[in-house]
């Protein structure tokens, strides 16, 4: 997953799958756009007014951890 904020435009844009695909932009909202991918999966999302929508602070800069579910000694 890669999440891109672009601060001269405001927009903010999750990329959930990162297969090279042709997608369709469905708009869900004034605000939101969805990039549906052939299989009608959720490829991305693309937030206009990022800065007005998401509580950017708690999101930018992301962190995470990553664990591994099968933990042998």
């Amino acid at each position: 997953m890669q999440i891109l904020y672009n601060t001269a435009v405001d927009l903010l844009y999750l990329r959930l799958d990162d297969r090279p695909q042709e997608v369709i932009n469905q708009r869900v909202s004034d605000d939101m756009v969805l990039d549906i991918g052939a299989d009608g999966r959720i490829v991305g999302i693309e937030i206009l007014d990022a800065s007005r929508n998401v509580n950017l602070a708690s999101l930018l800069p992301l962190e995470y951890a990553v664990t591994s579910a099968d933990k042998r000694s």
